[in-house]
C-alpha cells in the first residue's frame, strides 16, 4: 500500500516538475497526464482531488507567480514582454489579472512589492507541494558532515514572518550592491523560532551571505557574523523549498530521537544551493537543512 501511493505522488509530483520547467510550453491537459502516465481522461479529477485546484489554475498562478519575480529582477523585462510570457495577449489584460490576484498593478509591484498580500495570493501554490503532498524523508537521506566555519553578512528579519518578502527584498538589494553573487557567496537561512510561532511576532530568523573580506563600518543593513562549524546532520530537500517545515519535523521527529546523536548549541540552518529565490525556478533550487550536533 505503501509502495503504491508512493509510486502514485511520484506521478504526480513529475507532472508538477515538468509544469515548473515548462511554462512557455502549452501545458494542456493531454499533455501534463502523459507525462504523469495517468489517462488524459480521468487526470483533470486526480489533480484536482490530490492538489485541491484544477490543473488551469496551477499552471495560470505558477505564470503569474513566475511573471511576478520578474518584474522585480534586477534583469526586468518590459511589462508587456512579461505579459506575453504568461501568457496574456495584451498587457492590459495582464495588468488586470495582477491586480486582482496581488492587489498591485505590474508597475507599482515593480517599484514597491507588498510582499504580504502576495504571499497569500500565491498561497495555494504552496499548499500544492507542502501541505498535501509531503515529501517522505528516510534514515539514509540524512548524512553526519563536519562543515568548516563560514563568515557572512547577516541581515536579521525579526516580527511578523508576513513581511519576510520585504527583508529578502533588502537582502538581495544589498546583495547586489555588493557585488556579492548566490552563484557564489553561499546564502544562508538561520531559522531562531518556529515557522508558525503562536505570537506572529515572535517569527525570528537571519539571511546570510558568505563574505570573503570586513563588513563596511558604515554599513548599517548588516552585520558581521559566522555560520560555525562542527558537526550536522544534514538532510538534503529537493524542489520547492518555501516551506521546510515538513523536513525539520522529520529531523527532530524522526531522525534525531533513533540517532544517538545530541544537537549543538545553534540553531537549525539551511543553505540553498544555486541562487535565491525569487531569482530562480523553485525547481532548479536545492536546499540542505543543517541541524548542528555535539
Amino acid at each position: 500500500m505503501k509502495t503504491a501511493l508512493q509510486n502514485y505522488h511520484a506521478r504526480m509530483q513529475r507532472a508538477l516538475d515538468y509544469i515548473d520547467q515548462h511554462l512557455d510550453n502549452d501545458l494542456d491537459l493531454e499533455t501534463v497526464s502523459r507525462i504523469a502516465a495517468f489517462s488524459k481522461f480521468h487526470f483533470h479529477r486526480q489533480f484536482s482531488a490530490t492538489f485541491g485546484l484544477p490543473l488551469y489554475r496551477y499552471v495560470q498562478l505558477a505564470r503569474m507567480k513566475r511573471a511576478s519575480h520578474r518584474l522585480v529582477s534586477k534583469d526586468a523585462q518590459s511589462v508587456t514582454e512579461i505579459a506575453m510570457d504568461a501568457g496574456y495577449d495584451a498587457p492590459d489584460a495582464f495588468a488586470r489579472a495582477f491586480r486582482r490576484r496581488v492587489g498591485q498593478s505590474p508597475s507599482s509591484f515593480r517599484d514597491s512589492p507588498d510582499w504580504e498580500p502576495w504571499l497569500v495570493a500565491f498561497g495555494p501554490l504552496e499548499n500544492v507541494r507542502n501541505k498535501l503532498m509531503q515529501i517522505i524523508f528516510e534514515q539514509d537521506d540524512v548524512t553526519i558532515r563536519d562543515v568548516p566555519p563560514t563568515p557572512v553578512a547577516i541581515l536579521e528579519h525579526r516580527g511578523d514572518r508576513a513581511r519576510l518578502g520585504d527583508t529578502i527584498q533588502r537582502f538581495r538589494d544589498w546583495r547586489n550592491a555588493a557585488n556579492l553573487s548566490p552563484e557564489t557567496s553561499p546564502t544562508f537561512m538561520v531559522f531562531r523560532s518556529e515557522r508558525c510561532p503562536a505570537n506572529p511576532a515572535d517569527y525570528s530568523m537571519d539571511l546570510c551571505a558568505g563574505i570573503d573580506g570586513l563588513i563596511e563600518p558604515n554599513d548599517k543593513q548588516v552585520k558581521a557574523g559566522v555560520i560555525p562549524g562542527g558537526r550536522c546532520a544534514v538532510l538534503r530537500y529537493p524542489g520547492n523549498t518555501n516551506n521546510l517545515e515538513p523536513a525539520a519535523l522529520y529531523l527532530y521527529r524522526d531522525w534525531l530521537p533513533t540517532s544517538g546523536e545530541e544537537v549543538r548549541d545553534f540553531p537549525i540552518y539551511c543553505q540553498r544551493r544555486l541562487s535565491f529565490i525569487p531569482e530562480t525556478p523553485a525547481h532548479e533550487v536545492v536546499v540542505e537543512l543543517f541541524l548542528p550536533l555535539k
